[in-house]
């Protein structure tokens, strides 16, 4: 039997897609997210566990829940201390829109600011996973745990680097880390990544007086929730995104446009030499 040209193009669309996705289903007058309608989820489930639905593809445990939540929450804002923060509020003088402002401060993310908890987190990850020469992975015991920890310090040290995570330029203990780290051993959300992350604490603190920031914290918690490294990045961007939109709603409502930040005699030229004269020669030279 013949197969008509639309059967044909049929069974071509469902074999051969040109886009694929698991997260949501479009359809007329059906909108399904990880298999359940989005109407059955509105005004049922808080926002961090729709968030938690979407990236995991599952319901959180109510815990589970609660301390994603409070993951989100510890990331909402650091003041104008933050180069975003800084870059946004900046924007929003200029006269930016919002969502220009929004982006640009989103967009100064970068190792040193917000690539902390990525990179704490895969760390943590590779560690647990692997471990190290003598102690390999995936680790369960306390000894294990400590001993690698004692590793990572040392070969930071000994490369002069700083351990991502701990250490914080405004605060010598970090008070959001030690109210996640107790909110997770309330859920029961401290496994092997965050009992990984305070031995370092612990031996960090012993030799330099070094705590965990809120980066520290976080890397373990997320880690032992079961979110990827790869996401660390992502999980901050959504937590600090009301700050940010909250600063240049701020700045364009009690800040004059265009406002100066500091005079000119504030600033310092490391070079103030006029070299009129060197300009001339060169002037002269490229007229010959």
């Amino acid at each position: 039997m013949a197969i008509g040209r639309e059967t044909v193009e049929n069974i071509l669309k469902l074999t051969n897609p040109k886009w694929k996705t698991s997260i949501t289903r479009i359809e007329p007058n059906k909108i399904v997210t990880r298999g359940y309608p989005q109407e059955d989820l509105i005004g049922n489930i808080s926002y961090p566990e729709m968030a938690y639905l979407l990236i995991k593809g599952k319901m959180p445990s109510e815990k589970d829940s609660k301390m994603f939540e409070s993951v989100l929450v510890s990331f909402c804002d650091h003041g104008v201390t933050p180069p975003s923060t800084q870059v946004s509020r900046l924007m929003a003088s200029t006269g930016s829109s919002m969502n220009s402002c929004v982006s640009g401060g989103l967009l100064s993310f970068g190792k040193y600011h917000a690539g902390a908890l990525e990179r704490s987190m895969k760390i943590l990850q590779e560690l647990v996973q692997n471990g190290v020469i003598g102690y390999n992975g995936p680790l369960e015991s306390h000894h294990d745990i400590r001993a690698v920890a004692g590793v990572v310090v040392d070969e930071f040290f000994n490369n002069n680097e700083k351990i991502p995570g701990f250490g914080h330029r405004y605060h010598s203990e970090d008070p959001r880390a030690s109210k996640l780290i107790k909110i997770a051993e309330e859920y029961g959300c401290n496994g092997v990544h965050t009992e990984l992350a305070l031995a370092i604490e612990e031996i960090l603190f012993e030799i330099k007086g070094i705590k965990m920031n809120i980066d520290g914290a976080n890397a373990g918690i997320l880690s032992d929730l079961g979110f990827d490294w790869s996401l660390g990045t992502g999980v901050f961007m959504m937590g600090r995104l009301p700050g940010i939109i909250s600063h240049v709603f701020e700045e364009k409502t009690i800040e004059p446009p265009f406002r100066k930040i500091f005079d000119v005699d504030e600033i310092h030229y490391q070079d103030t030499e006029v070299k009129t004269r060197s300009l001339a020669r060169v002037m002269n030279k490229n007229n010959k």
